[in-house]
């Protein structure tokens, strides 16, 4: 555990068993105790982990919040706040989609969705397997306090920063910002449309960039990677980042129509885990509908196949 600032906001990183082999949470001090921001993912020992995590805090734990409902963020809210006895609070946009992803209902239309897409059927049962194994190591809170943007939190105010997911939130006091995956560096949060989203994320994620360089925050406390000392700077860059892989997806569609799960490989890595092919898949999507929404692409659905061209 480090402490980071002299406000003493102290980073927690637990690992993660994938490509992307970590994630940071925080631990926030207030008048009445500590807040825990993100919790990891719900795996064999999380428990343990966080019981030497709080072992030295100078007081309770208090309240849990989660930024958003990604597994490595929210997949052990229920097991920290049953070790701890804290409410947990969360986005009033993230847990409804929290609910509908992990809940009893979880996984109904994820295959249909990958074929209508382009993904080959071996594909397709490998991804959704990948996501079958995910549900047993996250254990979100039923029924959190919810949160809305502009409401504040032990002196911390709710800043909505849809665009990585939907719902996601972010924390910001005294020129400090929990930015969970909102802004990250030197990679780029994914940015994906998935079947459950809403219907233009990119645009989404455009405009919660535009509000983070308004606000001008001094410092930014990411969920992966380094610290970032500029997080205007940073989301200018990030910015500039998806309008060149804007351009090159006009690019992919040079040739004729082409799958979500073509262009996928045109814009990233051809050598993909299955993991990252899922990734890849849904931000290739969010770009290509960018596209159409702007007029610089067309889209088309036949044989129950959505395809895209480039527009005329």
């Amino acid at each position: 555990m480090d402490e980071l600032l002299p406000g003493g906001v102290r980073q927690v990183t637990l690992p993660l068993p994938m490509r992307l082999d970590h994630v940071h949470c925080y631990l926030l001090p207030g008048p009445d105790g500590w807040t825990i921001v993100d919790t990891g993912l719900g795996l064999p020992g999380s428990i343990e982990r966080w019981e030497q995590e709080l072992d030295d805090l100078d007081g309770p734990v208090t309240r849990i919040v989660v930024t958003h409902f990604h597994p490595d963020h929210v997949g052990a809210a229920s097991d920290v706040a049953l070790l701890t006895g804290a409410p947990v609070f969360q986005g009033r946009v993230d847990y409804a989609q929290c609910a509908l992803v992990w809940g009893s209902s979880r996984g109904g239309g994820l295959r249909d969705w990958y074929r209508k897409h382009g993904v080959p059927e071996p594909v397709v049962a490998e991804l959704t397997h990948m996501a079958a194994l995910l549900d047993a190591v996250v254990h979100y809170q039923p029924d959190p306090i919810l949160l809305d943007d502009g409401d504040t939190l032990d002196g911390w105010e709710v800043v909505a920063a849809p665009g990585h997911a939907d719902g996601q939130i972010t924390l910001l006091k005294d020129g400090v910002l929990i930015a969970a995956d909102h802004l990250l560096d030197p990679i780029s949060p994914t940015i994906g449309l998935w079947p459950a989203s809403r219907p233009d994320p990119l645009g989404d994620y455009f405009a919660s960039l535009e509000h983070t360089i308004a606000l001008a925050p001094d410092v930014a406390l990411p969920g992966h990677r380094k610290v970032i000392a500029d997080p205007a700077r940073r989301a200018r860059e990030l910015l500039e980042h998806h309008r060149v892989r804007l351009a090159d997806t006009v690019e992919a569609l040079a040739a004729g129509p082409r799958t979500a799960y073509d262009v996928s490989h045109d814009i990233f890595e051809a050598e993909l885990t299955t993991s990252d092919r899922r990734f890849a898949v849904a931000e290739a999507l969010s770009h290509l509908e960018r596209l159409v929404d702007e007029g610089r692409a067309e889209r088309d659905e036949a044989d129950g196949v959505v395809s895209y061209t480039a527009a005329q």
